[in-house]
């Protein structure tokens, strides 16, 4: 380094530049094709776009799968996408629309759809040409979508809280340092090999995985506000799988998953293989255990648990582009103000924070799918709705974005979660919030209350043509019994629930965080998020018998067990 740092002061100081940044010419090529779309894009007497933006997306990954003890795939993939945002008319009323299909959905100029891609050269002028393509293809679209909904607005009652059509941003400029993309391929394939073989040793696992992957993402962000972006981001996964069946043909399955935004942040092989253990035991353990009954009672969510709980029932509910959608069930709508949760629970939303608890954090990231710098958000406070989260459709009374614009590849990006945080005034050890559901539940004349040690995912509808409802699938159920509290592990069954008549309902909390990373799927595509939260005790929590299926197991062993 010091060598390194010698050679560059001496090339500066004989007037020497450094090596230049391919980085910037592919930029530059952009904000070229953008001013030349901005002073020339126009048909007849028509209106000119008021507002332009690309995006370029550039994906390297390295992706390795084994089982059994041998590499079943070992890929590297490279790929650049292409979105373009063209929008007619004014931020007041533009040619945006909220449906996932658009007015221009039709017979006309339907014969040809451009590819969303862009070179994986680095070639400015092959950049600027596929520009071109998708931005007059764009611009059509706009133009039509702008005249109908003109159209559409006739008739329509005039309303004078409508918001506008698109937020106005102060723009950004930034070509931020590269990322130092490594991956020691020998080394996660001899983890991968050895790792699956464990797994497969296993006589009543008839299935397993090991998943070790590594992308980096470059973004170039160009608008007609004079935003300009380079940004770089990196991700690492390492994940472990099993699936088994109980004596009653029930498919139970257990996995870890494991990210990092560098590689020398993910556990060590020491520590993998100790959590793979106790996955294997967890599993192990959940296939002999009893299955329980439909239940409605108290019930601990633990940490991870209770973030699964809070990122379904109250964080989708606050994002901003579903409060005037008139498919949404609009829960919260004109809340803001008002109590939606207990005066002790508050929830904040930070894509700033890149850490907490000691793991690192899904959610983080600078500058959001629509160029607006992250931001942290305090959505409710003291149980009190403060805001939602916002891209840059506005919602009446926010008229500006907070930077949760968020989308995969090249999707259309809508207000997402980021790293959602909960926070508690009401915390107890993890001790007495036992003793709580235990006092609880003898109040309610329950036998016992429940444990929920994690889930292994969850759903919610958020939709207006349906029930306002939510779905957690529960791994590891522990039945706690009210007279002498111990705790018995149970499967079969599965969370449902009201949302927000579920989360009112808690009771107390742990004093400690727990952190869940993941991604989340919406309709955006799926994105990188995490939530951070305690434990939490529901003074009544329903919970559904799970899909139990009857299959039969495998006929005859396993070749690797028979060996």
């Amino acid at each position: 380094m010091l060598l390194s740092l010698i050679a560059l002061t001496a090339q500066l100081s004989l007037g020497g530049k450094p090596p230049p940044d391919p980085r910037q010419d592919l930029l530059d090529a952009m904000v070229e094709e953008l001013d030349r779309s901005r002073a020339q894009l126009t048909l007849k007497e028509n209106k000119a776009p008021y507002f332009v933006a690309y995006q370029m997306k550039d994906y390297d990954g390295r992706e390795l799968v084994a089982r059994y003890g041998a590499i079943f795939s070992d890929e590297t993939s490279r790929d650049r996408k292409l979105n373009v945002d063209v929008r007619v008319g004014d931020y007041a009323f533009d040619s945006s629309f909220n449906e996932d299909l658009d007015f221009s959905f039709s017979l006309k100029g339907a014969s040809y759809l451009t590819k969303k891609t862009a070179p994986l050269d680095d070639s400015p002028a092959a950049l600027k040409t596929a520009l071109w393509l998708i931005t007059d293809e764009k611009y059509k679209q706009a133009l039509f979508n702008y005249l109908k909904k003109k159209g559409e607005d006739v008739y329509s009652v005039e309303d004078p809280k409508r918001p506008p059509s698109f937020t106005k941003q102060s723009p950004e400029v930034l070509v931020g340092p590269r990322a130092d993309f490594t991956f020691n391929r020998e080394k996660w394939l001899a983890f991968a090999r050895k790792a699956s073989a464990r797994l497969a040793q296993e006589k009543t696992f008839f299935d397993s995985e090991t998943r070790v992957s590594a992308d980096r993402i470059v973004r170039y962000f160009v608008n007609t506000e004079g935003t300009r972006l380079v940004t770089e981001s990196l991700i690492y996964a390492v994940h472990l799988q099993a699936w088994t069946r109980a004596d009653d043909g029930q498919l139970l399955q257990n996995s870890r998953d494991f990210y990092a935004p560098l590689e020398s942040q993910l556990p060590d092989e020491a520590e993998l293989n100790k959590l793979m253990e106790t996955m294997i035991a967890d599993l192990n353990a959940l296939r002999v255990a009893p299955t329980i009954d439909p239940y409605t009672g108290p019930a601990i969510l633990e940490a991870d648990a209770a973030g699964v709980l809070f990122h379904e029932a109250v964080g989708h509910r606050l994002e901003g582009d579903r409060q005037d959608n008139e498919a949404e069930g609009k829960t919260v709508r004109g809340q803001v103000g008002r109590q939606v949760l207990p005066p002790f629970i508050s929830v904040i939303d930070d894509p700033t924070t890149a850490a907490r608890a000691g793991k690192q954090l899904n959610g983080f990231y600078g500058f959001d799918e629509e160029g607006v710098a992250a931001q942290k958000v305090a959505l409710v406070k003291d149980g009190v709705l403060q805001t939602y989260l916002l891209s840059r459709r506005p919602v009446e009374g926010f008229l500006q974005s907070n930077g949760h614009g968020r989308s995969q590849g090249n999707r259309k990006p809508v207000a997402r979660m980021a790293n959602l945080i909960v926070e508690s005034k009401k915390k107890v050890s993890a001790a007495d919030l036992k003793k709580q559901l235990i006092a609880e539940a003898k109040k309610q004349g329950k036998p016992y209350g429940l444990l929920i040690r994690d889930i292994t995912g969850g759903n919610t509808n958020t939709s207006g043509f349906g029930y306002q409802a939510f779905k957690g699938v529960p791994r590891m159920v522990f039945r706690v019994d009210v007279n002498t509290g111990k705790e018995t592990l149970v499967r079969g069954v599965e969370i449902v629930g009201t949302p927000l008549s579920s989360i009112n309902r808690i009771m107390a909390t742990g004093d400690t965080e727990g952190v869940f990373n993941g991604f989340c799927g919406a309709e955006s595509g799926m994105v990188p998020v995490s939530t951070v939260a305690p434990a939490v005790l529901l003074q009544e929590l329903e919970l559904q018998r799970a899909l139990e299926g009857k299959d039969r197991p495998p006929l005859i062993p396993s070749p690797l067990q028979t060996r």
